[in-house]
């Protein structure tokens, strides 16, 4: 696609690549795995506990890169980010696993949950039942479904599927047409991208200008663009308790610690 934003690039990517597995590890087999798991770990419920309470509610994300910063963290362990994000007080965990455009891979996601007791979400470009499926053999109890990225249809669809399997949606939205979409088909943990999926562009009053509009008792996760305790500040000004924060993390020396100063404000 000559002009193919970044989105359309890593959709196509996406479905290459569920061609190339489905071809050597069947849907079947992913959905069984899946199924017979007896460790999952309740995403959504630890976010809502956490809003209830009028508490932050950290989604600390193990991330190596990214198409609009490039290479993040070189020194990369994830077993070793996990652990420090549960001991800095982190509710859930995200985990980056699309190799060719953020450098991630399915052994962080594994690697990073073994190593805490954190819920985990995998954080990818769902666009087909495989890579739900996947998600649940890989130990995810949480995936991401991004409107930008789905037909109405699609996003239900993929839904009902992860609720059959026993894996909860984070289901994200950057404007008001899209959070439209997303309360139309009833999902009760929203996040707000503040940053631009075509463009990469990124700004906190994208989630300002929604956060007014959600019934009660949705969830509303902010994501992106949150680098300081002052943006931290800002939010929970607004009544957002949910945060999903990456770079200002991976960025810093010690993840953990990082954290901790960034909600040392709010604990």
């Amino acid at each position: 696609m000559a002009n193919a934003t970044i989105l359309e690039d890593i959709l196509a990517q996406k479905r290459r690549e569920i061609a190339r597995d489905g071809a050597i590890r069947s849907l079947t087999e992913l959905e069984n795995a899946a199924l017979a798991r007896t460790d999952k770990r309740p995403f959504i419920a630890a976010l809502r506990q956490r809003i209830a309470a009028h508490k932050p509610a950290v989604i600390a994300e193990i991330k190596k890169a990214s198409p609009s910063k490039g290479l993040i963290r070189a020194d990369f362990d994830p077993a070793s980010f996990a652990r420090q994000y549960e001991e800095a007080g982190a509710t859930c965990l995200s985990v980056l696993t699309d190799r060719e455009f953020f450098q991630g891979a399915n052994e962080y996601l594994q690697q990073a949950r073994a190593a805490c007791s954190l819920p985990v979400i995998r954080k990818d470009f769902m666009i087909d039942r495989y890579q739900i499926a996947e998600a649940g053999a890989l130990g995810a109890d949480c995936v991401l479904l991004i409107v930008a990225a789905l037909a109405p249809a699609s996003l239900r669809d993929l839904a009902d599927y992860a609720r059959q399997i026993g894996i909860d949606t984070l289901v994200e939205v950057h404007d008001a047409r899209e959070l439209g979409i997303a309360l139309e088909a009833g999902f009760d943990l929203i996040g707000v991208n503040n940053r631009n999926l075509h463009t990469f562009e990124t700004s906190l009053d994208v989630t300002s200008t929604l956060a007014s509009r959600l019934p009660a008792g949705t969830l509303l996760v902010t994501e992106s663009g949150i680098n300081a305790p002052e943006d931290v500040d800002v939010m929970i000004a607004k009544g957002v308790y949910g945060f999903l924060i990456g770079e200002a993390f991976m960025r810093a020396p010690h993840p953990g610690v990082r954290l901790r100063e960034m909600f040392s404000r709010h604990v």
